[in-house]
């Protein structure tokens, strides 16, 4: 299947965020985590919408992908910020999708 690589990387990418939220959320400090639930959640959104997006040839995606890009960079930047397992797989999932959206824009 054609961008299939991208397609793989943001249903990744989705998991990773959905899963890093809902265990920042069991954290001891969750008031700490804050910033780190809402960014993977906005991520795991825009990566679905992306995706749905490029699934369906849309005119839009180009516009879409970019705009992943900045968030994936984002989510995985203050992922980078805890130490936490899962915070660090997620980190490494958002940088992988970053990485497959920068190659389907080139």
């Amino acid at each position: 299947m054609k961008n299939q690589n991208l397609i793989d990387a943001l249903n990744n990418c989705i998991a990773a965020c959905n899963y890093c939220a809902n265990a920042c959320l069991k954290e001891d400090d969750v008031k700490m985590m804050a910033d780190c639930i809402r960014t993977d959640i906005v991520c795991a959104e825009v990566c679905e919408t992306t995706s749905k997006l490029i699934l369906m040839e849309s005119s839009l995606a180009s516009e879409m992908v970019a705009l992943c890009e900045k968030i994936c960079k984002a989510c995985a930047e203050e992922c980078d910020k805890h130490e936490h397992e899962h915070c660090q797989k997620c980190s490494e999932a958002c940088r992988k999708c970053e990485d497959a959206c920068r190659a389907y824009a080139a």
